[in-house]
């Protein structure tokens, strides 16, 4: 066992999700990163350069007898978590009249049901170190809503809700709940839009640009820090001004 405190970041093998581990390594706390893959994995191991920094996970956030191996083995090899960012997510974007059942229900289950499942796991030893921080990425659509989103946007605006309703629970053991809603953030998925389409967002945000994944790796790191322990039930929107 260690006396660093333990990060676990869902979906930490690409984007967002990549620069919180980057970050938070950097910051000297243990890093466990989960991807939905093997390949996804090597990336973040590659990252992390030693398990005595932390390692990687295979892990379906759908699946709780995965949710639960993961925790064993974290708790295995370093201690319990302490800090869980939920950032694992999937977009299936359609109208919603020509939705399928499956582009429902699957971005449902994998954004918000999956949070629930982790977040009970994990809160559990939390409560325990009577310490803890919960950080679930959510987004600006959660708040604004987008055209073809109906089902991403729903599970980011529940994820609203749900930070504060735990945040309530979990206070007086000393753990805070929060979220953090990115605007337009610079990921492979924006990088594969038209340029005419990237001067669109650009022209709608106040600031004139797409954030970077440092940006917002470091609000992540503040979040998690001691110097935010008086902050909790709160988003924090990190969009260079486009929804106020």
């Amino acid at each position: 066992m260690n006396d660093k405190q333990i990060a676990l970041i869902t979906g930490a093998n690409r984007g967002i999700g990549m620069s919180i581990l980057k970050t938070l390594l950097e910051s000297e706390y243990i890093v466990i990163g989960t991807s939905r893959s093997e390949a996804g994995v090597k990336v973040i191991n590659e990252l992390i350069g030693g398990e005595d920094k932390g390692f990687g996970l295979v892990l379906d956030v759908k699946s709780q007898d995965d949710i639960s191996k993961a925790n064993k083995a974290i708790k295995e090899a370093y201690g319990s978590v302490s800090i869980l960012v939920n950032n694992a997510g999937i977009t299936m974007d359609n109208l919603l009249l020509r939705m399928s059942n499956e582009e429902w229900s699957d971005v449902i289950e994998t954004n918000l049901n999956s949070v629930y499942k982790v977040t009970k796991e994990f809160i559990k030893d939390m409560m325990k170190l009577r310490f803890g921080r919960v950080i679930n990425i959510s987004s600006v659509v959660g708040l604004s809503g987008n055209a073809g989103q109906t089902n991403y946007s729903s599970t980011k605006a529940a994820l609203y809700g749900f930070t504060k309703s735990l945040a309530k629970e979990v206070a007086s053991r000393n753990i805070t709940v929060n979220s953090i809603s990115p605007g337009f953030i610079e990921t492979d998925m924006t990088n594969k839009l038209k340029e005419e389409q990237k001067k669109a967002l650009i022209d709608s945000i106040p600031l004139s640009r797409m954030g970077s994944t440092d940006e917002l790796a470091k609000v992540v790191k503040f979040i998690a820090s001691s110097d935010a322990s008086y902050i909790t039930g709160e988003n924090i929107n990190v969009n260079g001004g486009l929804y106020m």
